[in-house]
């Protein structure tokens, strides 16, 4: 069998997150105060809270073999490979007011979410037939 390859360029694969500029200036505040350095933000999705998931969002100390890679401006963010199917086409931002700061996740995924937001119910993305 004699697999041919095409000269046409790829076309670029869509992030699967992106932050805000808020989220970026955030990101970059917390990762220049680290103790140690990181190779960027983790993000991902586990089960858990009264809505059946909930975002993490944390250091990465290293870069693992699975991770999905996003560089938005100017942070790196490392994605969980199990999450990817649930952040597809998501926007983090950050968002501050006098009472509370706080990463928030606009992810057109997410189908509900408890009533003190710590947890949500996200769908993953479905390719059409």
């Amino acid at each position: 069998m004699d697999l041919q390859t095409s000269s046409r360029p790829r076309r670029p694969r869509p992030k699967v997150v992106t932050l805000t500029d808020a989220a970026a200036d955030r990101v970059r505040e917390i990762l220049s105060r680290a103790e140690q350095p990181y190779a960027g933000l983790r993000v991902g999705v586990k089960n858990g809270g009264c809505a059946g998931q909930e975002y993490i969002v944390e250091y990465a100390a290293a870069q693992e073999p699975l991770d999905e890679v996003v560089e938005d401006k100017g942070v790196r963010i490392l994605i969980e490979p199990k999450a990817v199917m649930f952040l597809l086409g998501s926007e983090i931002d950050y968002v501050a007011t006098p009472l509370s700061a706080k990463f928030v996740f606009n992810n057109p995924n997410q189908t509900d979410a408890c009533g003190c937001g710590e947890s949500v119910t996200i769908v993953p993305v479905t390719l059409d037939p």
